[in-house]
């Protein structure tokens, strides 16, 4: 009987570990989310950092990082998402396949050329990037440096990128007091929004000093300079 119930233990430890993590998820980075607090990395893809800039079918820069997850998070949405774990990652994070609904984020991401096919690690999305390279989607409007590259000339340089960076280089190096943790931001419209710590898009939101955009102490004085609180 003892046997029975040890080979049982033994059977059912891996299938538990390998249960589905579900719930709402908040979004670090265009290949990162968490749920629950746990840090789940997408499967087989690899989209832009935080702090990378692109640049489009015209030449112009723009933060294609902060696009990646920007668009993630609005195809999340309010809703609980579904992350099935096929392994854990150097630094700790779980890696899955995340799904809203049948529908397979990470496949999406690829497809709209948001993310790459992370081919070092898996094929899987392969046939998603070609369709999103034929049709110039995202990335494929103009040009980029392959994310793994990114990471590694900043890791050249010193600069550790992973896990992901929630701050460019030009304000990595100054530490940002907890008085002083309001997120002044700037939309691709021009819209001056703040973003105060706890809120939606807060840890998302990467703040660029060289665009304008600064860290404030209190919402007085954001609201001063001419910033608004961002909504929900």
């Amino acid at each position: 009987m003892r046997h029975t119930l040890l080979a049982l233990l033994l059977l059912s430890g891996p299938a538990l570990a390998a249960e589905p993590i579900t719930g709402r998820a908040s979004v670090t980075d265009g290949d990162t989310v968490v749920i629950h607090g746990t840090r789940i990395r997408l499967f087989g893809i690899d989209a832009p950092e935080s702090a990378q800039l692109c640049q489009d079918a015209a030449g112009k820069d723009y933060r294609c990082g902060q696009r990646a997850a920007l668009a993630l998070a609005d195809r999340i949405g309010e809703g609980p998402i579904s992350c099935e774990p096929r392994d854990t990652d150097r630094y700790g994070r779980t890696v899955a396949v995340c799904r809203k609904g049948t529908e397979d984020l990470n496949a999406w991401m690829v497809q709209q050329g948001l993310a790459t096919a992370y081919q070092r690690y898996s094929r899987d999305y392969v046939p998603a990037e070609a369709t999103a390279r034929a049709g110039k989607r995202g990335l494929w409007a103009g040009t980029f440096d392959p994310p793994s590259d990114w990471r590694r000339a900043k890791r050249a340089s010193g600069i550790e990128t992973r896990p992901e960076m929630e701050r460019p280089p030009a304000v990595a190096s100054v530490p940002v007091q907890s008085a002083c943790a309001i997120k002044g931001n700037i939309s691709r419209k021009g819209d001056k929004i703040y973003h105060l710590p706890g809120t939606r898009d807060y840890d998302h939101t990467v703040i660029d000093t060289r665009s304008g955009e600064r860290m404030f102490c209190s919402e007085d004085e954001a609201k001063a300079a001419g910033w608004r609180a961002a909504r929900g």
